[in-house]
């Protein structure tokens, strides 16, 4: 160590303060003037309110992802001349009145997670996230009939596991 340097620790010692690093020197000066702690500022920026981006966002994808269920059941159900292949040619030889039904379900509870996870409910995190993940798996199946479409609706309800995973217990808060 040089002697400024020990000389400048030496006078920090006498007095009472360390060194504190650049980026931090205004806020701690702004919280030891007005006499609140450091934990105190550690949760300043960060208010009750801050998780409500992430549910909204989550709840969006969720009542979205059930959107184009219910658009891919109706047309299954109505329209099955729409699709690529014959019911016969998909990885599950069912007809499609069938898989309209069982894509209109799906999407139906997903929409109704969609607006329960809005309001904080934990019913709709368990129910969003089993519903994404059955929703991705049906698609999987899916994929011989529209593989565009399936393939969006596969990664959208990876994004909305992610998002309600990571944000949906935040939505207690408020």
């Amino acid at each position: 160590m040089s002697e400024t340097s020990q000389a400048r620790s030496r006078a920090q010692e006498a007095a009472g303060t360390e060194h504190v690093p650049p980026q931090t020197r205004g806020r701690m000066d702004e919280a030891s003037t007005t006499g609140e702690s450091l934990r105190s500022y550690a949760r300043e920026g960060r208010s009750d309110m801050g998780g409500m981006g992430g549910i909204a966002f989550a709840s969006t994808l969720l009542f979205l992802a059930g959107a184009y269920q219910i658009i891919v059941g109706l047309t299954a159900i109505l329209n099955s001349d729409f699709y690529v292949v014959t019911a016969s040619g998909l990885a599950v030889n069912v007809n499609y009145a069938a898989w309209g039904w069982v894509h209109l379900a799906l999407g139906v509870i997903a929409v109704a997670a969609g607006f329960g996870l809005l309001t904080g409910q934990t019913w709709a995190r368990v129910t969003g996230i089993a519903m994404a993940a059955l929703s991705a798996i049906v698609n999987l199946a899916f994929i011989p009939a529209y593989p565009l479409w399936a393939l969006v609706v596969i990664a959208l309800d990876i994004v909305v596991i992610y998002a309600i995973a990571v944000h949906g217990k935040r939505g207690e808060t408020v």
